[in-house]
């Protein structure tokens, strides 16, 4: 999947929770929200506040269909809540899917 493909599908399903999401899909969007978020901070960090709000839903919905392409529910992205459980996020969304 290319990076264009990614970002429109991620933008396609905004609040879809269900179905999986490959791991291209997953790391293009997160590069994409890290860049576009970096920028806009630079230039003005009030657009870059309004950007990490508008882009929230939909990196929890592709973070869940990336769990569930792991086999795991969406869920456990609440174990991010802990700090360092975001390493443990990191792993499994890293994995390769079971589907």
């Amino acid at each position: 999947m290319s990076f264009q493909d990614a970002i429109k599908v991620c933008f396609q399903k905004y609040a879809d929770f269900s179905g999986t999401a490959k791991r291209p899909e997953f790391w293009w969007w997160v590069v994409f929200c890290i860049i576009i978020s970096a920028i806009l901070n630079m230039v003005l960090p009030i657009i870059g506040a309004v950007f990490s709000l508008a882009v929230f839903l939909p990196s929890l919905s592709v973070g869940s269909r990336r769990l569930h392409d792991v086999g795991m529910s969406g869920w456990w992205q609440l174990i991010g809540l802990t700090g360092i459980g975001v390493l443990v996020l990191i792993y499994f969304w890293a994995q390769k899917g079971k589907g």
